[in-house]
């Protein structure tokens, strides 16, 4: 059982080039795309774009409005922008099977669409011939551009690049209890920022599954080949005030610990031989019972913790013993055939989802490519220039039915 012990850290998996050179040219990034939820897009994300003279990607849901979005474009000197509307229950028909009710329900109901957001800007950038693409989430804190020149210069050896988020701490919830309770818990890199050679012949997808990003990189990461650009800052949160966020996480969380444990303890193996082995109902078995000690370890400290008396935040302890309750109790719903199956539904989802970037126009305009996805309700825009336009068939019904068809720019 040592070898499904709870590894503080995953960094041998990495390639650690923080300290590298900075490159002596801009590198040829094409563009940023942010998946956006909050109802303001950070300035600093324009201006990071507009200063490395790329267009801006914004793929908009909940809270996150195109047209509050374009305006802030509009109203930047120099900003570029393509902002994207993505309804709720977008459909990824390229990967169906990672979907499917039985991993929505091992993963508790977990309701994500960012998973959709990342795959929209992986396919976008292959039918507009971009090679070079920059993910930031819309939490991520300011940071320079040389660093993204750095990151991008990456791209030129390897299919993908990123930074770690190491204040606030980009963990689950079982680590964040970890690290409470007095343990040594690293940080891994993630898709918060990550950069992606789109037109590499390995480029993968995002499952619909907490971790996604670990699910995507982790050939290279089986590899030892994932380079790490640095650090970055994200927006603090508070990761035990609703307990099911620990449910909706255990199932991601118990796939990729337990895959990349596996990945460290066979050194030199492939990337499909180290899956062969996440095929056997048995590996599950052992992966589960590992995690099972590290929840019940972390709540034996934070008990100890709970009962030193004065100048201990007992409130928060206890928040974070509800939410390993929780991730406990959803542990004990997964079944190792579960484990087993998502694993076969990935690699076979990967399959389709090659075959489906294969078929895609690799030189399209900005309204034929998103007419390929499907997306309908878009905001071509920038400083000093004409809107472009996107609507969808129930606003542009609408508007013809009142105006000159002529006049409706769609």
């Amino acid at each position: 059982m040592s070898q499904f012990k709870h590894r503080q850290s995953h960094a041998s998996l990495l390639s650690d080039v923080s300290r590298a050179s900075e490159p002596l040219t801009r590198s040829g990034l094409d563009a940023i795309v942010v998946p956006a939820a909050r109802a303001s897009l950070p300035q600093h994300l324009i201006t990071l774009a507009t200063a490395l003279s790329v267009p801006l990607v914004v793929l908009c849901s909940h809270q996150a409005q195109i047209e509050g979005v374009a305006k802030r474009v509009r109203n930047t000197f120099g900003a570029r922008g393509l902002i994207i509307d993505v309804p709720a229950g977008y459909p990824q028909s390229w990967h169906p099977l990672t979907s499917a009710p039985d991993f929505h329900q091992a993963s508790a109901g977990r309701s994500s669409d960012l998973s959709a957001k990342r795959n929209i800007g992986l396919r976008l950038a292959r039918m507009r011939g971009w090679k070079k693409i920059l993910f930031v989430d819309d939490d991520i804190f300011p940071f320079k551009a040389q660093q993204v020149d750095r990151l991008a210069a990456q791209l030129d050896r390897h299919p993908v690049a990123s930074m770690a988020s190491r204040y606030f701490p980009d963990n689950s919830v079982v680590c964040h209890a970890r690290r409470l309770a007095g343990f040594r818990q690293d940080v891994f890199v993630s898709g918060a920022v990550l950069g992606v050679n789109t037109q590499h012949p390995e480029m993968s997808f995002f499952p619909d599954v907490y971790n996604e990003d670990w699910f995507f990189f982790s050939r290279p990461a089986a590899e030892r080949s994932l380079p790490k650009v640095g650090e970055v800052r994200q927006d603090e949160y508070e990761p035990f005030a609703d307990p099911a966020r620990a449910e909706r996480e255990e199932f991601g969380d118990l796939l990729a610990e337990g895959m990349y444990t596996a990945f460290e303890s066979r050194h030199g193996w492939t990337f499909n031989d180290q899956l062969r082995v996440a095929a056997s109902p048995r590996f599950w078995e052992h992966v589960k019972e590992g995690r099972w000690f590290v929840i019940e370890e972390t709540r034996q400290r934070l008990n100890t913790l709970m009962n030193k008396g004065p100048g201990v935040d007992t409130w928060r302890i206890a928040e974070a013993l509800n939410s390993l309750d929780a991730a406990e109790g959803q542990l004990h719903r997964i079944s190792p055939g579960t484990c087993v199956d998502f694993i076969a539904a990935w690699r076979e989802d990967e399959v389709r989802w090659k075959s489906a970037l294969s078929a895609d126009g690799t030189a399209l305009t900005e309204r034929d490519a998103l007419d390929e996805l499907g997306l309908t309700n878009w905001i071509s825009c920038g400083y000093g220039r004409q809107d472009g336009y996107g609507m969808d068939s129930a606003l542009r019904r609408n508007l013809t039915s009142v105006l000159p068809e002529a006049s409706v720019s769609c």
